[in-house]
């Protein structure tokens, strides 16, 4: 799934084209991110960023998909990450910016209410050292309505979920809390209505550092408990700082919790080698 950035922009390109024509028509590679409210589905996307951009705080805060083209700064594009949204002529330097806009753009096409729409936001990130891909951020699923909220809205995201989720090409990046019961995870359960064999489906655990003693999840990132293809790995949830140092900080924290666990979490080829993170 990581591609050539002239590839992503193509991509990209296609994706606007399919949006302005209702959307749907194109099955597009991408990475499909899913997981429920307040799994850390935000972090586990900023820390592929290397950003923090995301809106944050309770409830349903991703009411409409986001589109996220994330494509490596090139030295003829200047000084600083940046980020361009396609319904925006200016070009974001700011990545509290960058949220504010994200929230305000869900504001007009979803209403300022608790309601979710199907129309996407387009975003492109150029940020030095990025991978090259496209995923789509969804709302978090959902099965209680809370006040404002209509009585269908958990329903309205699952076939959301699914609609992204359905398309073949798509990779289901399937984020669950590893301090909540894996068997009751909503973005696992929601991957295997279309992916059953777990081909196209990664796990990912956040929250490692919250788990009760006793409670590491190693087994399940060594595949034992809920077998994927493609295998799980995990986060330590970084918070909400957008600047560079805060990411550079959140990472430094995540290598030195899992150094102080290798033995725990090892799984690698060579003793020591063992990468848990992005």
């Amino acid at each position: 799934m990581v591609v050539d950035a002239g590839v992503v922009e193509t991509l990209a390109k296609l994706q606007s084209l399919s949006t302005s024509l209702g959307g749907g028509s194109l099955d597009l590679p991408q990475i499909v991110v899913l997981g429920s409210q307040s799994s850390g589905k935000s972090s586990a996307i900023e820390a592929l960023v290397g950003i923090s951009f995301l809106p944050r705080g309770t409830g349903i805060v991703t009411r409409c998909p986001l589109l996220l083209h994330l494509r490596p700064r090139e030295a003829a594009e200047g000084r600083g990450d940046f980020a361009v949204f396609e319904h925006a002529p200016q070009t974001f330097r700011d990545f509290g910016a960058v949220r504010a806009e994200i929230a305000a753009r869900t504001n007009v096409l979803a209403g300022d209410g608790k309601g979710i729409c199907k129309t996407p936001i387009v975003l492109r990130i150029h940020a030095a050292g990025a991978p090259a891909l496209t995923l789509v951020d969804l709302p978090g699923a959902t099965r209680v309505a809370v006040r404002g909220q209509d009585e269908g809205v958990g329903a309205a995201i699952r076939d959301l979920c699914l609609g992204f989720a359905a398309n073949p090409r798509a990779i289901l990046l399937c984020v669950s809390a590893a301090n909540a019961d894996l068997a009751n995870s909503d973005s696992l359960m929601l991957a295997r209505e279309v992916d059953r064999p777990g081909d196209r489906t990664i796990g990912v655990l956040t929250k490692v550092d919250l788990c009760d003693d006793g409670d590491d999840a190693a087994a399940v990132l060594r595949n034992e408990v809920l077998p994927l293809s493609l295998g799980f790995v995990a986060i330590v949830c970084p918070g909400a700082r957008a600047d560079a140092a805060g990411a550079a900080d959140a990472r430094r924290r995540e290598r030195a919790f899992f150094a102080g666990r290798a033995a725990t979490y090892y799984a690698g080829p060579e003793k020591g080698d063992f990468n848990s993170s992005f």
